[in-house]
């Protein structure tokens, strides 16, 4: 269903497609018709195993940085790997980055704290939760794949489209 037409042009059904996964990654569920939703799972699944397999690709280098006194520290900072980075820029290129929502009643100086070194969230998320939590996954139950679930919801008023469910398991 990847290559469905869905009704549209392409550069308005990829972007739609490109919407919708990014939707389906940072809230975990999105509502749509069932074409769209077959279309959306096997691409959130292809964005969610290259994370799963780049995820601990990891270096560690030692840098000489300077503190406030001006005298050198030796401090250890973790960068990404080859593999890691090559699957972030792939991912980066293709979800639509969403934005950290200020929670209800937290203050503008709590919520810059808690976001100043986030500088995409839903990468972030991507790499940090659902990647440890599927490989986890794939150890236990011994199988690749499978992250999303569709549930069909009857037809909608007025069209009688297909209506379906897609959410992360």
């Amino acid at each position: 269903m990847a290559n469905a037409k869905l009704g549209r042009p392409s550069k308005e059904k990829n972007s739609m497609l490109r919407g919708l996964v990014s939707d389906l990654l940072w809230f975990g569920k999105v509502e749509t018709t069932l074409a769209r939703a077959k279309s959306v799972r096997t691409m959130a699944e292809k964005i969610l195993t290259k994370a799963i397999n780049s995820y601990e690709d990891i270096v560690k280098v030692t840098k000489d940085i300077k503190d406030e006194k001006g005298v050198k520290v030796k401090t250890t900072v973790s960068n990404d790997g080859p593999k890691k980075l090559q699957a972030r820029k792939s991912i980066m290129a293709y979800v639509m980055d969403r934005q950290e929502q200020r929670k209800p009643k937290e203050s503008i100086d709590a919520y810059k704290a808690r976001v100043k070194d986030i500088n995409h969230p839903l990468l972030e998320k991507i790499f940090n939760v659902y990647a440890p939590k599927y490989a986890a996954r794939i150890k236990e139950v011994g199988q690749g794949g499978g992250y999303t679930r569709i549930i069909k919801m009857g037809q909608r008023r007025g069209d009688s489209a297909e209506m379906a469910i897609v959410e992360l398991i």
